[in-house]
């Protein structure tokens, strides 16, 4: 599967704020966005006029960068939201946050969305007692996401089962059974990413 390699600090620095991407190097001071508030490359510094579709074209980079998505598949999660009753910019926001590598980082399964993402890929997750190695699911209300039975000895997930952790109100979770339900859909209000899907709509409807 196609994905970024390279290095995720450029993209907080190019879309000029922290998109949390690095887990707790974003809250710590070697955060290069603290150090670097620019754009990297030789013109990163200049300052430059953003005309309208600079502004949308930024938003759904954030969004892309955010949820580790790229094109391809971030253009059809839009097609679906537009087909999907309701608003449009608000149904993609859901997708989003319902794909499976996405709820195990808001559950605190890991670090980073990056970091659960590997945990899914590896497959140390379950969905609903089964083992789901796909980032991409797309969990539903009622699923139950916990850690594979083999994996709750390894080091990492001692060290999270004595880590008090708080899920957004969507979900719950029960670090002594290393697991979480998905209790219903998330409202735009619980969702925290700094970005304005209006805009994203207004790009693709060109």
């Amino acid at each position: 599967m196609a994905r970024y390699t390279g290095p995720v600090c450029r993209q907080c620095r190019r879309e000029g704020i922290k998109l949390y991407l690095k887990g707790d190097k974003c809250y710590s001071d070697k955060c290069p966005v603290a150090k670097r508030a620019y754009a990297p490359g030789q013109h990163g510094q200049s300052r430059k006029k953003m005309s309208n579709y600079g502004a949308q074209l930024r938003e759904k980079q954030k969004a892309k960068r955010i949820y580790g998505v790229l094109e391809t598949q971030f253009r059809e999660y839009y097609e679906k939201a537009e087909r999907q009753k309701g608003i449009t910019g608000e149904n993609l926001l859901k997708m989003l946050e319902l794909r499976l590598d996405n709820v195990a980082f808001r559950l605190g399964f890991g670090n980073s969305r990056a970091e659960a993402r590997q945990l899914v890929r590896h497959g140390h997750l379950t969905v609903n007692g089964k083992k789901v190695d796909i980032p991409s699911y797309q969990v539903k209300v009622g699923d139950i996401i916990g850690v594979k039975e083999t994996s709750r000895t390894s080091e990492k997930f001692k060290q999270l089962a004595e880590t008090e952790k708080v899920a957004p109100e969507w979900l719950s979770i029960d670090m002594d059974k290393m697991e979480g339900s998905v209790l219903a859909e998330p409202k735009r209000e619980d969702i925290d990413i700094p970005v304005e899907e209006t805009f994203i709509v207004e790009l693709y409807s060109k």
